[in-house]
């Protein structure tokens, strides 16, 4: 079994190889989930000053419920709407590859550094979206970046909305993650 922090260095680098990996691992599925609440306790962390503690909790429930709903979306946009000739997928192989995705948020925990949270949290949110239009590409066998691209932020904005009547309906802020 590969070193689980050599791979989220390798997701972090965005090593196409390492995505290739784990779509093909069926069992890195643990691991693309402890990437997913590690990457959330960073951001937990790096907002407690702003969320406090009870955000770390709520923040990992979220991202978990987040992965877990885009992952879906990312499969049925990918497969069924715009699928390229070569594309062949299966939800798990995108549970993985865009659970290793989160790995950049990591760098989210130097938010609790006074005056650093803004730009750490956009530069990690453009960081992980770059990573996981990369997973996107290599889980759905793509040609067109640009298509992985579509997918991505089709997904995004479906998993956006479908959060926010979420935390409306349970009273609590929605902010995609």
């Amino acid at each position: 079994m590969t070193n689980f922090k050599d791979r989220i260095i390798r997701a972090a680098k965005l090593d196409v190889n390492l995505y290739e990996e784990v779509e093909a691992d069926k069992g890195a599925l643990g691991q693309a989930m402890g990437v997913v609440v590690l990457s959330s306790i960073a951001a937990g962390v790096g907002s407690i000053a702003r969320e406090g503690f009870g955000g770390i909790l709520i923040g990992t429930i979220a991202a978990l419920i987040g992965w877990y709903i885009w992952a879906y979306l990312t499969y049925f946009i990918g497969t069924k709407l715009l699928p390229e000739p070569q594309t062949e997928a299966d939800p798990g192989e995108l549970l993985r590859t865009i659970g290793f995705s989160s790995s950049p948020g990591l760098v989210r925990i130097l938010g609790i550094i006074p005056g650093l949270a803004g730009v750490v949290f956009l530069i990690a949110s453009i960081w992980m979206l770059i990573a996981m239009v990369v997973a996107v590409r290599q889980a759905l066998d793509y040609q067109s970046t640009l298509r992985a691209v579509g997918v991505c932020m089709i997904g995004w904005i479906i998993q956006a909305l479908v959060l926010l009547v979420l935390f409306s309906i349970l009273g609590g802020s929605a902010k995609p993650i």
